[in-house]
C-alpha cells in the first residue's frame, strides 16, 4: 500500500488568514454586495459552510477583511515612521503608502468599496477606526499640525482616487497635473 501523503493541516487562525486573504481578493474586485461567499471559500480551498463557521456571515467577513486592511496599512505607517519625525515621517509614511498601493492595488479597491458601503453602521464603524487610527499614526509619528496632517490625508485621498482611475501612466493632462502636485511640497 502506497502512502497517502498530506499536506499539515493548518490551524484555525491559519486557515482564518487564508480566508481573510482570499476575502481581500473577491471583495476588492466586487464589494461587500457584489461578492460570493461560494468565491471567497472556492478561492481559499474551503468549504462554504465552514467559512460561516468562522465568520457567521458575509458582512462580518467583509467588516473582518477591511479592519484586517487598515490595520496593515497602519502597521506600514507605523513601520515606515519609524525613528522619524515632522515632514520626514510623513514623507516616509506617504512613500511607503504608494509603495504598497503599487505591490497591491487590491488593497486600494478593497478600502474604496469599504468606503461606499459606510451607509451600513457597522462597515461605517470599521471605516471610521481605520481611518483614525492611521491618523493618530501619522499625526504621533510626525508631531504636525492639525492643519498639516488635513493636508496630507487630502493629499493621500486624492492619490486613492487617482489610483483608482489607473490614471497614473496616461496621457491626459489634468491627472498628470494633478499626480505633478501631488509629489511637490505642501
Amino acid at each position: 500500500m502506497t502512502p497517502v501523503s498530506t499536506s499539515p493541516r493548518k490551524s484555525a487562525d491559519e486557515r482564518r488568514e487564508s480566508i481573510l486573504e482570499a476575502a481581500l481578493i473577491e471583495f476588492a474586485d466586487r464589494g461587500l454586495h457584489g461578492t460570493s461567499t461560494d468565491d471567497i471559500a472556492r478561492r481559499a480551498g474551503i468549504s462554504q459552510p465552514y467559512l460561516f463557521r468562522l465568520f457567521g456571515t458575509k458582512k462580518e467577513l467583509f467588516l473582518a477583511a477591511c479592519a484586517r486592511c487598515m490595520r496593515e496599512t497602519g502597521d506600514a505607517f507605523a513601520e515606515a515612521a519609524a525613528g522619524k519625525g515632522g515632514d520626514q515621517a510623513l514623507e516616509a509614511i506617504g512613500a511607503a503608502y504608494v509603495q504598497m498601493l503599487e505591490a497591491d492595488p487590491r488593497r486600494l479597491r478593497l478600502q474604496m468599496h469599504m468606503y461606499a458601503a459606510c451607509d451600513d453602521a457597522d462597515v461605517r464603524k470599521v471605516a471610521r477606526d481605520g481611518f483614525g487610527e492611521l491618523y493618530r499614526l501619522a499625526a504621533a509619528a510626525s508631531g504636525a499640525s492639525r492643519a498639516r496632517i488635513t493636508r496630507f490625508f487630502a493629499k493621500g485621498m486624492l492619490i486613492n482616487v487617482l489610483a483608482s482611475m489607473d490614471v497614473r501612466n496616461s496621457s491626459l493632462g489634468w491627472a498628470q497635473d494633478l499626480l505633478a502636485g501631488c509629489r511637490e511640497d505642501d
